[in-house]
């Protein structure tokens, strides 16, 4: 019993805190990230996300394990990738590169929306406890959604900026890059662990932030000139 107790107050519970809340916001970011996805497949007018149950809030549904614990010990990692059945689409290329830029677009707005809470939480929970610790949850949050959507845009298969330069590229060329994809797909888990992308990703992340941050505070600083 004394050894439990002696364990217990040796531990590091701000780094477990740190932990708990970096895998909470990823949950979050990539079920987002995945339920886009679907949601724009539907709209178009595939139901495969549907009849699958993926057009859900529900972690579960969308989290693959190793990925996200790769995510938070490597910080490369995936969700489960949502069904895409291009033969219900109208425009098949077109809408599927449509249903692709959905996930990195509903990180940016997630950022948005949680560095706007954060403003919030700062301006009138700021003191606390508490108000810190959900101030620095939403700030990862933002940092990873935006992080996700950005590594997502890039144009390498089987990425989601990949199915958007398909669009533009022949059909032969489109046709060659579905036969290696896999193979591609190694190469980008190689060179993400590498660090090949980090410099260019983290200078794109600072400065989508930094717009972000502008974005989320206008609406506070307009009440503030208007009525205070």
């Amino acid at each position: 019993m004394g050894a439990l107790t002696g364990l217990i107050e040796h531990m590091d519970w701000m780094s477990m805190l740190l932990f708990l809340m970096s895998g909470a916001a990823c949950m979050i970011c990539l079920t987002v990230h995945e339920l886009a996805h679907g949601l724009a497949a539907y709209r178009l007018g595939d139901p495969t996300a549907k009849i699958n149950g993926r057009l859900t809030l529900n972690p579960l549904s969308h989290i693959d394990w190793i990925g996200l614990f790769l995510l938070l010990a490597a910080g490369v990692g995936w969700a489960k990738p949502v069904p895409v059945d291009l033969r219900n689409f109208r425009h098949p290329r077109r809408d599927m590169a449509l249903t692709a830029l959905a996930g990195p677009s509903s990180n940016f707005l997630l950022a948005l929306a949680a560095l706007g809470a954060g403003s919030l939480v700062l301006r009138f929970w700021g003191g606390s406890r508490a108000g810190a610790c959900l101030l620095l949850f939403l700030c990862q949050m933002a940092v990873l959604s935006v992080g996700l959507g950005l590594f997502n845009l890039i144009p390498l298969p089987p990425l989601d900026g990949s199915k958007v330069l398909d669009v533009l590229l022949p059909e032969r060329w489109y046709r060659l890059v579905l036969r290696y994809e896999r193979y591609l797909l190694l190469a980008v888990v190689l060179l993400a662990w590498s660090g090949a992308f980090g410099g260019p990703l983290t200078m794109a992340m600072e400065w989508v932030l930094r717009v972000l941050c502008r974005v989320a505070q206008f609406p506070f600083a307009l009440v503030e000139y208007y009525f205070f």
